[in-house]
């Protein structure tokens, strides 16, 4: 094993730990296309090229594509703005117990 798949190794265990600690949505998805990346890399150098394609294409192409469609589906992201916001309409606070203060009624 070569300096270059353990450093790669090491890349894709932190990858792996900060897909499943971040959260934010859309930097899971980027976190996930470089797992995805370095994975193909790795296939690469265990002189597996059709398997570093399909990693390429699918894992980091087609897989996050369809992330990124979904989070635009559940209006997580508004890419006409380039936010990662909310809509107003998707969060009524005044819905929830205990987040606005009981207003004090006067005598």
């Amino acid at each position: 094993m070569s300096v270059l798949q353990i450093i790669l190794l090491i890349f894709l265990i932190v990858c792996a730990v900060s897909v499943s600690l971040t959260h934010d949505l859309l930097n899971a998805i980027l976190i996930y296309m470089s797992f995805s990346l370095i994975m193909s890399i790795i296939w690469v150098t265990l002189q597996s090229p059709d398997l570093a394609i399909t990693e390429a294409a699918v894992g980091a192409g087609v897989t996050s594509v369809l992330f990124f469609v979904t989070l635009k589906k559940i209006h997580a992201i508004n890419i006409e703005e380039g936010t990662r916001e909310l809509n107003d309409k998707d969060i009524n606070t005044e819905d929830i117990d205990g987040l606005n203060e009981p207003e004090k009624k006067q005598m």
